[in-house]
Formats: C-alpha cells, structure tokens, sequence
C-alpha cells in the first residue's frame, strides 16, 4: 500500500509542478490521497457483522450489530488524513453487551498500540483528540455474543 500512495504522490507532484499548483494546493491533493489510503483500511460494509451509517467523514457515524459466536476484528471509523476539516475531536458514545466470549472497544493511532476504550457490558463516552495520521476505531472479538450500539461524532 506505501508504494501505492507513494506513486500517487509523485504521479501528483509531477502534476502539481506541470499545472502550476501552489503549495497548499499540493497539500491539499497529498492529503486527499492519504485518506482515500485510509478509506481502504476500514471493514467494507458488506463484510461487516452490522449496519454502519456514514456521518460528514470516515471518522464519525453509527454502528449496531449482533454478534453470534463472532471472533474477528471490525475496524469501523476512522482514516489516515494529516488535516481532517472536521477538527481533531471525537465524541464517542457506545452501549456494549457481552452475553459470552470477550468484545473490546479500540482506538489505534499511527504504530502505537491498540488502547482499549471499553469491554464490558455497559455504557462508555469520552472525547478523545486525534493526533495527525492513522487513527481507527473498532471492535475486536473473540468467541463473542452480545451486541453493540455505537455513535460516534
């Protein structure tokens, strides 16, 4: 996938260089770029265990699901944009109910590790501020029943 936007890139600069662009107008198609990348990390709707409505972006909108037995990882919300226009703030609301097996709420920025949000039966809000690259949200299982409402804005 490097190589892939890595040639976007330069297919673009060449572009940009031939046409005149400005700076900014670079970074603008750079950043465009980056996140359709990111786009292509997410868990296509036809692979996922429930229904996803999109909101303004990648990074926010409503996932519910019911799980049976299910052990594998969704990744839901989230992209790979170094400037999101909608600010760098994500207000999170989940309700999770684990009838068996075990179900965790992530968040994952850049190569860091997977901090877990919430994992059990209940409700869970928080605010969290994005930093610039890679950042998803999602929910991984293993053997897991229960099911899963998740607002994110």
């Amino acid at each position: 996938m490097k190589k892939i936007v890595l040639s976007l890139c330069l297919i673009l600069l060449g572009a940009s260089v031939l046409s005149g662009c400005t700076k900014d107008e670079f970074l603008d198609q750079y950043n465009n770029i980056v996140q359709s990348a990111g786009s292509i990390a997410l868990t296509g709707n036809s692979s996922l265990q429930g229904t996803k409505e999109k909101g303004i972006d990648d990074y926010t909108g409503s996932y519910t699901a019911n799980y049976e037995d299910f052990s594998d990882t969704e990744y839901l919300f989230g992209g790979t944009s170094i400037k999101r226009e909608a600010g760098k703030d994500l207000s999170i609301d989940c309700a999770l109910e684990v009838t068996e097996g075990t179900a965790k709420v992530f968040w994952i920025s850049g190569a860091d590790e997977a901090v877990t949000l919430f994992e059990t039966t209940g409700t869970y809000s928080d605010t969290i501020t994005l930093p610039e690259g890679g950042n998803f949200i999602g929910i991984e299982c293993e053997n897991f029943t229960g099911n899963i409402e998740l607002n994110i804005e």
